[in-house]
């Protein structure tokens, strides 16, 4: 098979579309990338959100990989159904999502499950169910560095986590700093950006340090700067897009060489007008929060134009129309892979010995069990 032609599927006149593809040799390939790109294992905190799946989840704990971010309760569920060691819940649970969090360390008792913080109201709520179920409850604090979505202001945090010192059943792992606002794609911009936040981290370490707290984990970044972190931290870091990439990520950050690893197949339905085509790639199947132009990339029909696209259709203007006929597959690259999966009930695996099988998007779900 030539290069160009990775992604061809045996047998495609049987396939299913509109589908999810996963192919399994280039993720473990991107493990492997992901691994050599730090001087420890034990600093990576993989985001699972990208793939939500049990059969991923375990092919990283296989690779020697054991701390987990994830943002969704069902999220958690998975990888506590994978026996993952070390589960951050990168999302401040309110509500019945704290029933839902207690529930869910009762239930999967071999793996350790944290939280974020940010305020000290949903502390105390979370302190004093833990003081009810005889349980202590593991806190990040989450810091807002420059998002503006969740977090509180590092120079706030000091404050945040000496009133945290007096809640029973509350224990203070460490700091929690996403910087999903920077995603230049020149590296050296990342670094610039990245460089401030570093030193606070850094800086509100030494001075909890002051209050007893020492050792303190700092979990930093997601893909764009995990080069940065990487290379110039002792941060964990937990990018989440590496594992099955993407053509946003491939064209915005061209020093990660990971594996675009994941496609969406579609096939042409109809011929509306002369110079258009029509597919089954509509907004159920692939990410439709970019621009038009910016949602899927044709891999073996590059020149197609995006026109219009609707719940169960995508059409596209072609140049040479002749070359295309109703029935023929196409192979989409899309831009933004992680809502994309959300969409898919199941993928389509090409196994490494190119046989087929079919993998849940277990934890697409808001609930598994809990």
């Amino acid at each position: 098979m030539q290069q160009q032609d990775w992604y061809l599927i045996p047998n495609e006149e049987t396939l299913e579309t509109p589908a999810l593809v996963f192919y399994e040799t280039r993720i473990r390939e991107n493990i492997g990338i992901l691994k050599g790109m730090v001087n420890d294992v034990g600093r990576l905190r993989p985001h699972v959100k990208t793939h939500k799946c049990l059969e991923i989840t375990n092919m990283l704990i296989d690779a020697g990989i054991h701390k987990f971010k994830c943002a969704t309760i069902a999220e958690a569920e998975m990888l506590g159904l994978a026996k993952a060691k070390d589960v951050l819940l990168a999302y401040q649970p309110v509500g019945e999502n704290i029933n839902r969090f207690f529930k869910l360390i009762d239930q999967y008792s071999g793996t350790s499950f944290s939280c974020l913080l940010d305020n000290i109201e949903t502390a105390s709520s979370i302190s004093d169910m833990a003081v009810s179920e005889n349980k202590v409850v593991k806190v990040y604090i989450d810091l807002n560095v420059g998002m503006n979505r969740t977090g509180v202001l590092p120079e706030l945090a000091h404050g945040l986590v000496a009133a945290l010192l007096s809640l029973p059943h509350i224990n203070v792992k460490g700091l929690h700093a996403y910087d999903g606002h920077i995603h230049d794609s020149s590296i050296a911009i990342r670094y610039e950006k990245a460089a401030p936040i570093i030193a606070q981290l850094h800086h509100l370490k030494e001075t909890l340090a002051a209050l007893g707290i020492e050792d303190l984990a700092v979990i930093a970044g997601g893909t764009p700067t995990f080069p940065v972190y990487a290379r110039h931290t002792d941060f964990d870091c937990s990018p989440g897009t590496f594992i099955l990439w993407d053509k946003g990520y491939q064209d915005a950050f061209a020093e990660q060489q990971f594996n675009t690893a994941a496609l969406v197949i579609s096939r042409i339905v109809s011929k509306p007008t002369e110079d258009l085509i029509c597919t089954d790639l509509g907004h159920k199947a692939v990410a439709a929060e970019k621009e038009l132009k910016n949602r899927v990339f044709f891999l073996n029909a590059p020149q197609l134009e995006v026109q219009s696209q609707s719940e169960e259709h995508l059409v596209l203007k072609a140049e040479n129309p002749v070359n295309y006929k109703v029935g023929d597959m196409l192979y989409g690259l899309p831009y933004h892979i992680c809502p994309t999966v959300a969409l898919h009930e199941k993928a389509l695996c090409l196994a490494s010995d190119q046989s087929l099988k079919y993998w849940n998007i277990i934890s697409r779900k808001r609930k598994i069990t809990i």
